[in-house]
Order: C-alpha cells, then sequence, then structure tokens
C-alpha cells in the first residue's frame, strides 16, 4: 500500500479521525467515553488537526493518522465544558477527573505522541511505521529533543514496533485500581531522542 503522510485534515474528516481514534482505543475508553455514539460526538468536536499527521492511501483516503502534543496544545485536549456539552455537567466532571489520571505534563524540547491510530484495513502495511517516520520528522523539524510516547501492557505489538524504531522504554507505572476502568495493568514511557538533521 501507497502512503502519503502530510499534517492536518480538513472539516469534512473530522468524524472520520474521530472513528478512527475511537477505533483505536475504544477498549480503554469505553467505559469513561461511552456510550459510543457520545464519544465520537465528543472527539469529533475537540480533536485538533493543528496537532495531526495524517496517512492516506493513493486515493487520498484515510488509512491512519498519529496526534502529537507541544507545550503550545494537544490532539486530544477537549475542555470541561466540551464534556459537558457532549454529557452534562455531572457527567463531564466525574469524566475529567478519571481522565486527568491519563494526561501528561508536556516539557519543554519534547514532543509528546497523543495517540497512533491505523484503520482496521489497514494494519500490518506499514501505516504505523510511516506515521512513526512522520513524527520523527516532524520532532526534528519543530526543534524537539525527544520523543515520548506511552504503551499499554495490552499492546505489545505496539511496543515492539516502537522498540523496532529506535523507542527505549523510560519507566513503568502502574494503574492501580483504575485498571477495573481502563482494561490494562500498566504503561511504560517510552523515548526516543530526535537525531540531527
Amino acid at each position: 500500500m501507497k502512503i502519503n503522510v502530510s499534517a492536518g485534515f480538513c472539516a469534512r474528516e473530522h468524524r472520520q479521525a474521530a472513528g478512527l481514534f475511537w477505533n483505536a482505543f475504544a477498549d480503554k475508553l469505553h467505559t469513561v467515553m461511552g456510550p459510543q455514539h457520545k464519544a465520537l460526538a465528543f472527539l469529533e468536536r475537540t480533536l485538533d488537526p493543528a496537532y495531526a499527521l495524517v496517512a492516506r492511501d493513493a486515493s487520498g483516503q484515510m488509512q491512519g493518522l498519529a496526534g502529537f502534543k507541544t507545550t503550545d496544545g494537544g490532539f486530544a485536549n477537549g475542555s470541561l465544558s466540551d464534556l459537558a456539552e457532549i454529557y452534562g455537567w455531572p457527567g463531564a466532571f466525574w469524566r475529567a477527573l478519571v481522565l486527568s489520571f491519563l494526561e501528561r505534563n508536556v516539557q519543554p524540547g519534547v514532543f509528546q505522541m497523543d495517540g497512533i491510530c491505523v484503520a482496521p484495513q489497514a494494519r500490518g502495511k506499514g501505516v504505523g511505521t510511516a506515521l512513526l517516520a512522520a513524527i520523527k520528522t516532524e520532532a526534528r523539524r519543530q526543534g524537539m529533543s525527544q520523543v515520548h510516547l506511552d504503551v499499554i501492557d495490552t499492546n505489545p505489538r505496539a511496543r515492539a514496533l516502537y522498540e523496532r524504531e529506535g523507542f527505549y522504554a523510560l519507566r513503568h507505572e502502574k494503574t492501580g485500581p483504575l485498571k477495573y476502568l481502563f482494561g490494562f495493568k500498566g504503561s511504560t514511557r517510552m523515548s526516543w531522542a530526535v537525531e540531527p538533521a
């Protein structure tokens, strides 16, 4: 499959981007963000294309995307009022509290990956590798010194990809009681040192 990766997506692609994100992360987010129609409405409302790299096939169809976060902003950055618009204020408050445990503070010089998603029909065809290469290039273009990401313990295939691409483990964090909400026991923070051009 020939893949072209470019920055951002247009307004008519918001729904598709939300679907890709939900498909990739529903297993760990469905308890907090469900039901699905509300999760998709929230994502469609809040995903910021300015912080996304998109993989398209030769026909221009979106086959994957990678979100990122810097000190300037991030891909998946909905506010409390965005949550309230979809779930109501009571639902917004508890969801914001729980989701705060997944948040990562971004440090200057660090390019934080904020989700990598590949369409089911495109998995195993080099889309994830192409997106990671584009993430590295973008981090270098922005003058960053490191790329960070988190991989959960139930996704060994993703971790293997990251390790092949030169990422190394910094630390492992346990989820504790939140494993019953998110469905995984821990995650590993990984890093890649940005190489000079």
